[in-house]
């Protein structure tokens, strides 16, 4: 398992005690420090001996000692697409996970196409598996007491990989240039990235997307047949 944001351990002692092995990402030194001997005086020597504690920002980790095979992490509001699309992009291992976040963003990050929060964050979590809404979580459970509810967003990885790293990043540019100017028609949207809208057009055509069509009504296929057809730059 691989945990970001312990804090003081509360969920990492549940996970070992379902005798799984824990490699925990904390940006916080002191609780970094302390989280080993919470787990020992709580759970015992044997148990502490499968936590791997990373003293580190999430987003800068790109290696592990054990490759990790599921996430669970409580991700705040501001970083937490980033450091979910980071760790799909770094660690192949991962097959599932399980993520707390705030209800707007979860909502984004599973969101089908066409709905009202589809939108990039959804294009790119699709480009790595499957998401959905797992659960809900009242804010009434937290003390002091937020402003907002958050969600509990569950992932499992497709099996087979889409595309190479080149058509990754080449659709991950196109989807920011479609959902940048969301009320323009895809022939307007993706006119820069392309070099013209008549470049745009003839990618779009090439891709058999209709060049009239907005990006929140594109499925992920859709976004990959035009990163295939688009230049390969």
């Amino acid at each position: 398992m691989l945990e970001v944001g312990p804090g003081l351990g509360s969920l990492t002692l549940g996970i070992l005690e379902a005798e799984a092995s824990v490699t925990a990402v904390e940006i916080d030194r002191r609780l970094a420090a302390e989280l080993p001997a919470t787990v020992a005086s709580m759970a015992g020597a044997e148990t502490a001996a499968r936590l791997d504690v990373v003293t580190s920002d999430a987003l800068k980790v790109t290696e592990l000692a054990e490759a990790p095979v599921h996430l669970i992490a409580n991700l705040p509001y501001n970083v937490s697409v980033p450091v979910l699309l980071h760790l799909l992009e770094h660690f192949p291992s991962l097959r599932s996970g399980v993520v707390m976040v705030q209800s707007e963003v979860g909502e984004r990050i599973a969101a089908p196409p066409g709905s009202k929060t589809y939108g990039s964050p959804s294009v790119k979590a699709a480009w790595y598996g499957d998401f959905r809404i797992a659960g809900r979580v009242s804010r009434q459970i937290f003390w002091p007491v937020p402003n907002v509810d958050s969600v509990l967003v569950g992932f499992r990885r497709h099996d087979a990989v889409r595309g190479d790293e080149a058509t990754r990043r080449r659709l991950f540019r196109i989807v920011d240039a479609a959902f940048g100017q969301r009320r323009k028609m895809l022939r307007q949207a993706l006119a820069e990235l392309l070099g013209s809208s008549a470049g745009a057009i003839a990618v779009l055509e090439a891709a058999g997307v209709d060049p009239t069509a907005r990006g929140e009504n594109l499925s992920i296929g859709d976004f990959e047949r035009i990163a295939v057809a688009a230049p390969q730059t």
